[in-house]
């Protein structure tokens, strides 16, 4: 099915299976219903773990880990969601389509805009991971971890609201404006270009911000 045709018509399917299709569309409330609970709880743990009389290193933590967030979306936008292997076997392509290629495909499916948690709950694992090593055992400060990783969903949550906006909502004034014809122009002008969603901050570092 070609993009052009494939934005005219219904959401397109993924699997044959009912059960396995079932997991391909999930709606923006899912991504609120999973990961704030999540971000309360990673809160909490920074207060109940933190060294006696300390408390600082929580809010700092948590801005920090909305920080870092920003690069890890453009890294994974461009590097992940837009991997394009030499030469790709028939089952990576339709790997690739299924990960990301589906939403260029038709851009406006309501229920393809946001991360699914079978693959949203498996990266965040991923990345808990890392703030653990890197933080808690290479830097030698595990009190830092659940405060980062805390602002890090709260980043993630971000972008994926930011994300279904973009898609579905006016956005006329201001730096939302900006933002929003950004991303409209990776996916209609430039689509190996322009690769952050919630901040075109990263492209004019990396110059993936083409003038035109």
């Amino acid at each position: 099915m070609s993009p052009a045709r494939a934005r005219e018509e219904a959401p397109v399917r993924l699997f044959k299976s009912d059960f396995l299709e079932f997991f391909t569309h999930i709606s923006p409330v899912v991504v609120l219903v999973v990961w704030l609970p999540a971000i309360a709880w990673f809160v909490w743990r920074a207060f109940a773990g933190r060294p006696q009389g300390a408390w600082l290193h929580i809010p700092l933590g948590f801005l920090l880990g909305l920080v870092v967030w920003t690069p890890s979306e453009y890294l994974l936008h461009r590097f992940v969601f837009h991997f394009h292997p030499k030469n790709p076997s028939e089952r990576m392509q339709r790997l690739l389509f299924l990960v990301h290629g589906v939403h260029h495909a038709q851009p406006r499916s309501k229920t393809r805009l946001v991360m699914p948690p079978v693959l949203s709950i498996p990266l965040s694992a991923l990345f808990y991971g890392l703030f653990y090593a890197l933080v808690g055992l290479l830097l030698n400060a595990p009190h830092w971890v659940a405060p980062l990783f805390a602002g890090f969903l709260a980043g993630y949550v971000v972008y994926d609201m930011m994300h279904y906006s973009i898609h579905h909502f006016s956005m006329k004034k201001g730096l939302l404006k900006i933002i929003r014809q950004h991303h409209m122009a990776h996916h209609f002008k430039t689509p190996e270009m322009r690769f952050g969603v919630s901040s075109p901050l990263w492209d004019i570092i990396f110059r993936t911000n083409p003038a035109d």
